[in-house]
C-alpha cells in the first residue's frame, strides 16, 4: 500500500507554502495519519542537520517536526545553497556533490530527478500521506524544461496540486488566474483547487474575489486563510522576510547583526527576538552597525571568505573592531566565528579563490578550509554556566590556535568554540544555542539583561505549529482538500545521475 499525495504550489515565492505545509502536516498528524513532508528541490542557506547524517532545508525540518518526525535527507533530496551571485553548492540526499553555476544547473537539473524520485518513493512506501511543497512558482514557464521542483515533478510523479496565492501582497486574482493562463494544459489539469493566503480582515469581504477566480479558472476554492500571527513564531526560511531596524526603546539591551550577503541559519536569532527586554536587529547593507549596541553577532554564512570581503566592503569590519576596543561584546557563530580569527586559509579553493586572507584578529585562532564538511547534531554543556545545550553543526573548515584553550562549550564530540580572556569576545560552531532556555538566560544575564523566565522557546514553536493547524482547520475545507490527495501514478523514466 502506498501513501496518498498532495502537492502545495504557489503563485510566487514567500506566499506561505512552507507554513501551509507545516500546518497541514500537524493537522494530519493530529488526525492519526502517518504523514511526511517532501520538497523535491529547495534553495536556501538555512539548513538543518539530520541525526542520520546529512542536511536539508530548515523549513523541511520544521515540517518534519510538525509531522512528529526527525529531519531526514529524503524530505528534501536536492538542496541548493547559494555561495556566489551565480553559483551554488548542490546537496543531494544530504551530501554535497559539487558546485554549479546557475546556467549549468538549469540545463542539467533534469538528471537529478532520479534522486528526487528515489526519496519520494521511499516516503510514499512508509507513510499514509505525503504533503509536497513546490519551490517558487509554476508560472515561471521559462524554467519549465527540466523542472524538478514544481509541475515537472508533479507530472512525473502523477500527483495533484493545490495552488496558493498571497492576497497580502496584492493582485491575488491576477496571480491565480494568470498562473493558469501561462501553464501548459497538461500541467494545469493537475491543479485541483486553490487557497487564498494571508487575508487581513473579514474573509466575507473577498467572496466576490473568490467567485471571480473560480469562474475564470474552473478551480474550486478550498478556503481563505487569515493572516496568522503564529507563523511569525516559526523559523523563517528566507532572509528576505527578516525585519530590519531598531525599536525606539531605551530600557532594553540592544543586539545587532550585520545582514551578510550569504547569511545562513539566521533563525539562530529567533529566540533572542522573542525576549521582551532584547532589541534585536539585522543591519542592512549600506548602514553602519550602531555604536550604542551592547552586542554584535556575526551569524553563519555559506561563504566565509566571500562574506568577509562583503563585511569589509560595507565598512562593518571597522565597526566590529571599534566595538570590541570600546569593551563591547561580540559573538561569532559558525562562519562568524571563523571571521573573528587571525587568518582564514583556503589551500584548495573550497570557499573561493585559493590563498589566505586576514580575519578580524579578535581571537587567536586560524581556520583552514577543507573539502570535508562537518554536519551533525550536537549536545553538551556551557563551560561557564554549566547549562546543557543541544544544537547542530554545519560547517566547512577547522579552526585551531591558543584561543581554543578557552572553549565556550564542552560537547560530546569535544570542546567547541572560544572565549577571549576577558570573556567579551566569543565564538562557536554550535547552531541553535539560543534555543536552549537555560543557556540563553545565563548568556543574557551576563549582559545585565533579565530574560523572560516564562519563555520556553521550543515549547513556543510547538504551540505555534498547533495554532497554525487550528487556523487551517477553521478556515480551510480540509476534508475537501485532503480528499484530492491520491496515490501517485508510476513515475516516468528519468535520466540517471552522473
Amino acid at each position: 500500500m502506498s501513501a496518498r499525495v498532495l502537492m502545495i504550489q504557489g503563485t510566487g515565492s514567500d506566499v506561505g507554502k512552507s507554513v501551509v505545509v507545516a500546518g497541514l502536516c500537524r493537522l494530519a498528524k493530529q488526525q492519526g495519519l502517518r504523514v511526511a513532508p517532501f520538497k523535491p528541490q529547495n534553495m536556501s542557506n538555512n539548513a538543518a542537520a539530520c541525526a542520520a547524517g546529512g542536511e536539508i532545508g530548515r523549513a523541511q525540518a520544521v515540517q518534519a517536526r510538525a509531522a512528529g518526525l526527525e529531519p531526514h535527507p529524503d524530505f528534501n533530496p536536492v538542496l541548493l545553497k547559494p555561495q556566489t551571485d551565480r553559483g551554488a553548492q548542490i546537496v543531494v540526499h544530504g551530501k554535497p556533490v559539487g558546485l554549479l553555476n546557475a546556467v549549468d544547473y538549469t540545463t542539467g537539473r533534469a538528471r537529478l530527478m532520479t534522486a528526487v524520485m528515489q526519496s519520494f518513493q521511499r516516503l510514499v512506501a512508509a507513510h499514509d500521506l505525503v504533503i509536497v511543497e513546490g519551490a517558487g512558482s509554476p508560472a515561471e514557464v521559462n524554467l519549465r524544461t527540466g523542472d524538478i521542483a514544481n509541475m515537472g515533478f508533479a507530472l512525473t510523479a502523477g500527483v495533484p496540486v493545490c495552488l496558493v496565492g498571497d492576497i497580502d501582497r496584492g493582485g491575488v486574482i491576477a496571480a491565480l488566474v494568470g498562473t493558469q493562463s501561462v501553464l501548459d494544459p497538461e500541467d494545469s489539469a493537475l491543479i485541483t483547487g486553490f487557497l487564498v493566503n494571508k487575508f487581513r480582515g473579514d474573509p466575507a469581504l473577498f467572496t466576490q474575489g473568490v467567485t471571480a477566480i473560480e469562474r475564470r479558472t474552473g478551480w474550486p476554492c478550498f478556503g481563505v486563510v487569515p493572516w496568522m500571527p503564529a507563523a511569525t513564531r516559526l523559523p523563517a526560511e528566507d532572509a528576505v522576510s527578516l525585519s530590519l531596524g531598531h525599536s525606539e526603546r531605551t530600557d532594553c539591551i540592544r543586539i545587532a547583526a550585520p545582514l551578510l550577503s550569504r547569511l545562513a541559519n539566521f533563525d539562530d536569532a529567533d529566540p533572542l527576538r522573542f525576549e521582551p527586554d532584547v532589541d534585536f536587529t539585522f543591519v542592512p547593507p549600506g548602514r553602519p552597525i550602531p555604536r550604542d549596541v551592547d552586542v554584535v553577532i556575526l551569524f553563519g554564512t555559506k561563504s566565509t571568505n566571500g562574506d568577509l570581503d562583503f563585511l569589509r566592503a560595507q565598512g562593518w569590519d571597522h565597526d566590529v573592531v571599534a566595538h570590541a576596543r570600546a569593551g563591547g561584546r561580540i559573538l561569532g557563530v559558525c562562519g562568524g566565528f571563523q571571521m573573528l580569527g587571525r587568518h582564514i586559509h583556503d589551500p584548495a579553493g573550497t570557499d573561493g579563490p585559493v590563498g589566505s586572507r586576514p580575519g578580524l584578529g579578535l581571537l587567536e585562532l586560524e581556520t583552514t578550509m577543507a573539502g570535508e564538511k562537518t554536519v551533525r547534531p550536537a549536545r553538551g554543556r556551557c563551560t561557564l554556566s554549566g547549562a546543557s545545550v543541544t544544537g547542530y553543526e554545519i560547517h566547512t573548515g577547522q579552526s585551531d590556535g591558543r584561543a581554543l584553550t578557552r572553549p565556550m562549550f564542552q560537547l560530546e564530540t569535544g570542546p567547541d568554540g572560544s572565549r577571549s580572556q576577558d570573556g567579551l569576545i566569543e565564538g562557536t560552531y554550535l547552531h541553535g544555542l539560543f534555543g536552549n532556555d537555560a543557556y540563553r538566560r545565563a548568556w543574557l544575564g551576563r549582559i545585565r539583561c533579565v530574560a523572560d523566565a516564562a519563555l520556553q522557546y521550543e515549547a513556543s514553536v510547538e504551540a505555534a505549529l498547533d495554532d497554525v493547524a487550528a487556523t487551517l482547520a477553521d478556515s480551510v475545507d480540509t476534508d475537501a482538500l485532503f480528499s484530492t490527495a491520491r496515490r501517485p501514478s508510476p513515475a516516468k523514466p528519468t535520466a540517471q545521475m552522473p
